[in-house]
């Protein structure tokens, strides 16, 4: 796993990069969610959808759910990069919608745009 920092508006950001799924459980989340709040004193991460265990994208494993209100409670504010338009649940497209309206989770196609999003919050 490699981890890059980046200053946006005043503000650092984390980027995460792996060759592999890095996050499998919700306590994989949270021991993401710690090292780099504890190593760099962040709480804003941009991660690929392919570091994401594929249960995340499926609601009915509640995987998804569990991780977003550990960032939720731990305030920290998470994007999610990559092309989401290979799922077809209608659920999973509602809940994309719904968290990105939000202001702790994003889901969106590239880095820029979660630059953008993680510079507003």
């Amino acid at each position: 796993m490699a981890v890059d920092i980046t200053r946006i508006e005043g503000t650092d950001v984390v980027l995460v990069e792996s060759p592999e799924v890095i996050i499998n459980t919700a306590q994989d989340a949270l021991d993401l969610m710690a090292t780099i709040y504890y190593n760099h004193e962040c709480s804003k991460v941009i991660i690929d959808k392919a570091c994401i265990a594929e249960d995340f994208f499926n609601l009915r494993t509640g995987l998804a759910g569990e991780i977003l209100q550990k960032v939720s409670n731990y305030r920290f504010a998470l994007a999610i990069v990559g092309d989401f338009g290979v799922y077809d649940s209608k659920a999973l497209r509602d809940f994309i919608h719904e968290s990105n309206r939000g202001r702790h989770v994003f889901f969106v196609p590239d880095r820029e745009t979660a630059l953008q999003r993680l510079s507003q919050v």
